[in-house]
């Protein structure tokens, strides 16, 4: 399984993701500086819209979805999965080296700047409290979520753009069915109720939902990559 981490994660490490999304990393902690140097009064929801707003619901998404898709996705397009397939390893350890590899590029990416900013913003531990957790948990459940994507369909990125765009950011913040089984509304949740006095997003849900949510998609997510490779489902 090391082996196997080990050469997906190279795959992904190339210089021109490392860049493009090390630019909205950055980004982040820009935003933050901003906000410490010119909100004032307004400091407090301005460093919350920075975590909650950019951090939460657009860099760690985004960034877990460059990377997971492509995880196995990559491989599969060019044909060089099935080389990794036909290794003597239990596929559930496969789709777990692929969500791992990728987490292992996002955390530093995404999670970290988000946490950074929250500090750099200077409102408080609870407020980088909830954007260590809120961040982290949606890190791994996106990178669950779009690890198998690759698999199932061609052009995986913009499937997960549609999906972050359409489903995450329109339908699951007006209608309250949706918002109950989103990973975007349980993360905010998660993280305006460790940071505490800031604005619940819409459809908040309890704090155990909240939890709750993001780990059980993170698990079907990785039942569901387990079963595609166990078909050979990998060209």
């Amino acid at each position: 399984m090391s082996a196997l981490y080990r050469t997906l994660l190279r795959g992904l490490a190339t210089r021109g993701r490392l860049l493009a999304l090390g630019a909205l990393a950055v980004l982040a902690v820009l935003l933050a500086v901003l906000v410490r140097v010119r909100a004032g009064v307004d400091r407090p929801d301005a460093a919350f819209s920075v975590v909650d707003g950019y951090g939460v619901s657009v860099l760690v998404p985004i960034v877990s979805l460059v990377f997971a898709s492509a995880a196995l996705g990559d491989a599969a397009e060019d044909g060089t999965l099935v080389y990794l397939w036909l290794r003597p390893v239990a596929r559930w350890r496969l789709a777990l080296a692929a969500a791992g590899a990728a987490l292992t590029i996002s955390l530093p990416l995404a999670v970290l700047p988000v946490v950074v900013a929250a500090a750099v913003a200077g409102v408080g531990a609870r407020l980088v409290a909830g954007a260590l957790v809120g961040a982290l948990v949606a890190a791994v459940a996106y990178t669950a979520v779009f690890c198998g994507l690759g698999l199932r369909v061609r052009r995986a990125l913009a499937w997960g753009l549609a999906y972050l765009v359409i489903w995450e950011q329109a339908v699951a913040r007006v209608a309250k069915g949706a918002a109950r089984v989103s990973i975007s509304v349980s993360t905010r949740t998660i993280t305006a109720r460790i940071a505490r006095h800031f604005p619940l997003p819409r459809n908040a849900m309890s704090m155990p939902v909240a939890v709750f949510v993001p780990c059980a998609a993170a698990l079907i997510a990785v039942v569901l990559t387990t079963r595609s490779l166990q078909r050979g489902e990998v060209a």
